[in-house]
């Protein structure tokens, strides 16, 4: 059973969108495999998270998720369909007979096609085995395949065109296209690159899980990215223009005079773009570098320490 995302995330289901963000942020910055470098249980449950904050962040994928479950994101779910099927059933279930909703007439319900296909055992495959999946019309479609494919970040962000060899896929190899901005977790379903038919039958599909390697500056948050930008103690005193690496290439970034660490500037649009959606935005955080370790840098350092007045921690509460 795939695990609940709400609890990936350790939030009810009735938590508030800014809830679902902050939980994120925090596992998120436990989990990153900078700070677990080899544990696979760590990238494990990194990836886990991404992949919960993915659906219960975006509104519209929450929805689904929270009325059909796992279900409810597989590729090619018809929402409508399903519900209307599932009110007439309710309606037929203590009477019998009735014709099905939306087409599925004469007692061949294709709960594949109702249901958005897919592989494994699933809701069609529940339903199409409680009414019997023998009554179909034609040629039966053969078995999809699952599979895995780990890409890197930046394509991710920019989608690529790849060429694989799934395993358990005779047919030679298959060119798959993964789409810009796609997520940790994600799948991307490659129609007549399944399994083989029988006579007369179609091939089923592909269906591949996408896994991302983590970046070693950025990260990402729902179709936000973060930067960790390095500046020097005159950048960030003076101020300055810095180069600053986006998915569209370098920007001109200007660093406000007196900026601390831990500063953020918003690069509006400058985030993960993905079709029929606004693109998100770029966070920098600046990270104010110091000099390497020197006998004038000391003398400088201790200089502006009898400078500093108060306690800069002070204003810090729980």
């Amino acid at each position: 059973m795939a695990d609940d995302l709400y609890a990936v995330l350790g939030v009810p289901r009735t938590a508030e969108a800014d809830a679902i963000k902050k939980a994120y942020r925090k596992l998120a910055a436990q989990l990153h495999p900078d700070k677990n470098p080899g544990n696979k249980k760590s990238e494990d449950r990194f990836k886990q998270v991404n992949h919960a904050y993915d659906v219960l962040g975006d509104g519209k994928k929450r929805k689904l998720y929270d009325e059909f479950g796992e279900e409810g994101l597989r590729e090619g779910f018809d929402a409508d369909r399903v519900r209307a099927y599932r009110d007439w059933s309710a309606r037929q279930g203590a009477r019998g007979g009735g014709t099905p909703p939306g087409g599925f007439g004469g007692g061949a319900v294709d709960f594949e096609e109702v249901f958005g296909g897919g592989g494994g055992a699933g809701i069609g495959d529940l339903f199409g085995d409680l009414l019997g999946r023998g009554r179909r019309r034609g040629p039966i479609k053969g078995p999809d395949l699952e599979s895995e494919i780990t890409i890197d970040f930046a394509s991710s962000l920019r989608g690529a065109t790849l060429e694989l060899r799934p395993r358990g896929h005779g047919a030679g190899p298959v060119t798959v296209r993964i789409p810009p901005g796609a997520a940790e977790g994600s799948r991307v379903r490659i129609p007549n690159q399944g399994g083989a038919a029988g006579a007369g039958g179609t091939r089923g599909d592909l269906v591949l899980t996408i896994h991302v390697t983590p970046h070693p500056h950025y990260r990402r948050e729902g179709d936000d990215l973060h930067l960790d930008l390095p500046v020097t103690i005159a950048e960030a005193f003076h101020g300055a223009k810095v180069k600053v690496p986006t998915i569209d290439g370098s920007v001109s970034l200007k660093v406000p005079e007196r900026s601390q660490s831990g500063s953020v500037v918003r690069l509006r649009g400058k985030g993960v773009g993905r079709k029929g959606r606004e693109p998100g935005d770029l966070y920098v955080h600046f990270l104010v570098q110091l000099p390497a370790d020197a006998p004038e840098v000391r003398e400088l350092v201790d200089r502006l320490a009898a400078l500093q007045t108060g306690d800069p921690r002070a204003g810090i509460r729980l």
